[in-house]
């Protein structure tokens, strides 16, 4: 179920051949200086608006200053010059960028808090078309579409075949026009489907034409249980594919309960290596998973700094 909404370089040779398989692709992380912090990140323009604030100095130090994923969807802007200045800023200064696309259509399926995606298939094709050439041959980190395979179960047959195309034309553009991109296909998280029925709709949906696939996207499961749950995806893959987790809520566990649940806490802070590629902070703390759990008046995809505050305390 989706929780969130749109939120949140290096010396490489731009003589890349722009048509290498994935495995042949530059490593984003080579050469760079880490991960790229958006200083317009929610949390971080929350603090800047509010200085004053009892909690601006704690949200500031302890999420605002962390690399935090940019979301992006079909907001009306033009998805090219957003997703390009993005990536062109955080190659500025050195820093790999991490991105979402999320503009599936139908998108959201089983909960609706953040329902919407583009009207059509060939809308969806044009906008992540685009968006993967606006990255073009710049280090970047992308997370595909998430809860896009998890959803299944709320989609007719012939939604699931038609999403199925859609997110495998999605990973045939990043593996040519983003060639120093690693891209990952969501997979959902540990406690939603199946591993080996997982593995083969990431199959399906051309995970082996890019890096791999993220587990626990604005989920709670703690790293060590997504990690044994993306190793077993692996496995039913031949073991030849790569994982990252979202660690931004993870610090004190699951308890069932995925819409602003109480009790929860931030993470490990993003990084590389592990037992995944990545750990990263897809999800933007304090962001509102919807109206729901214990934020029940604010919509998916707006900062609360109460939620922020929780999470920092793990209350």
């Amino acid at each position: 179920m989706r929780r969130s909404a749109l939120l949140g370089t290096v010396l490489v040779s731009f003589a890349c051949c722009l048509f290498a398989a994935p495995s042949a692709s530059a490593d984003p992380l080579s050469g760079t200086s880490g991960f790229y912090v958006n200083p317009a990140s929610a949390p971080a323009a929350w603090v800047a608006a509010n200085p004053s604030d009892s909690r601006a100095a704690s949200i500031r130090s302890a999420i605002a200053a962390e690399p935090i994923a940019r979301w992006f969807g079909d907001d009306g802007g033009d998805i090219g010059t957003e997703v390009s200045s993005y990536v062109g800023t955080a190659y500025s200064h050195g820093k790999v960028p991490v991105l979402v696309a999320y503009d599936i259509p139908d998108r959201d399926a089983c909960s609706g808090y953040s329902g919407g995606g583009a009207s059509s298939v060939s809308a969806y094709e044009s906008w992540i078309s685009t968006f993967a050439a606006a990255v073009a041959a710049r280090p970047a980190v992308v997370v595909i579409e998430p809860d896009a395979l998890s959803d299944y179960s709320c989609l007719t047959a012939a939604q699931q075949s038609s999403r199925t195309a859609m997110l495998l034309f999605a990973t045939r553009m990043f593996q040519t026009k983003a060639t120093d991109t690693w891209a990952y296909l969501d997979a959902g998280h540990t406690n939603w489907v199946a591993p080996a029925t997982m593995a083969a709709e990431l199959k399906a949906a051309g995970v082996a034409n890019i890096r791999g696939f993220s587990v626990n996207v604005s989920n709670f499961y703690t790293t060590g249980s997504s990690e044994t749950y993306a190793s077993s995806i692996n496995a039913s893959l031949g073991g030849s594919s790569h994982f990252v987790v979202d660690t931004s809520r993870n610090g004190n566990g699951s308890d069932g309960e995925w819409c602003n649940p109480s009790g929860a806490k931030l993470g490990t802070t993003p990084q590389s290596g592990g037992g995944a590629d990545l750990l990263l902070w897809v999800k933007t703390p304090g962001v509102s998973d919807g109206e729901c759990g214990t934020d029940p008046t604010t919509p998916a995809g707006t900062f609360d700094p109460a939620l922020a505050v929780a999470l920092i305390n793990g209350t």
